[in-house]
């Protein structure tokens, strides 16, 4: 496996070019195989299983809640968490990394980003079926842009395949990542660098 630091990344064209950013050369666009939403960007790993996942949604007021200390933005990271793992879920989810304030470097300045790393189940759509994953690591980026009324979430998704992970490489609490998330956690630094919106009528704006 190339590391994390070697990997070739490229431009992808998202949204029909509204928006770019950095992936690995070796991720495809699943709109080429089967119907995405419109609002939503898949891309694949083509020789394993992580995914990124770029989803432009309504921004979200969300109600103040424990553990957000009062921050808007914070309450709307922890509503997106919850509607990718689902409620069932939310209990057996286990933070790697917790919330953070982070910067996309090509949005317009003082744009709200907020980045958190989380490990869960097999989601109940991976359960039974073949190359049900062991664990999946969420690596949730959230940009709010609030002029445009829209919460852009990027979500990588690494899903720790039986024989695609060598389990003595991952032990979340001694800290150490193994080589699945390494290589994800080089990729979400790659989006926050990168992700540019190129064309804001994407948004609706005139």
């Amino acid at each position: 496996m190339t590391s994390p630091q070697s990997e070739q990344y490229q431009s992808a064209a998202l949204f029909g070019g509204a928006i770019t950013c950095l992936l690995p050369i070796i991720y495809s666009d699943v709109s080429e195989i089967r119907q995405v939403p419109d609002t939503q960007e898949v891309w694949l790993d083509t020789e394993g299983f992580t995914s990124v996942v770029f989803d432009i949604l309504e921004r979200v007021d969300a109600p103040m809640t424990a553990g957000t200390g009062g921050n808007p933005d914070l309450a709307a990271l922890k509503v997106h968490l919850e509607d990718i793992v689902g409620e069932e879920d939310m209990g057996r989810l286990k933070m790697v990394q917790e919330a953070n304030v982070a910067v996309c470097a090509k949005m317009p300045p003082g744009t709200p980003v907020h980045t958190l790393v989380a490990t869960a189940p097999a989601g109940e759509k991976m359960r039974g079926r073949t190359n049900e994953p062991d664990f999946v690591d969420l690596l949730l980026v959230v940009v709010r842009l609030e002029q445009q009324k829209t919460d852009l979430v990027v979500t990588i998704n690494v899903p720790h395949v039986p024989g695609s992970y060598d389990p003595g490489s991952v032990d979340r609490e001694g800290g150490k990542r193994g080589p699945l998330l390494e290589r994800a956690w080089v990729m979400r630094t790659k989006v926050l660098e990168s992700l540019e919106v190129r064309d804001w009528n994407l948004f609706g704006e005139e």
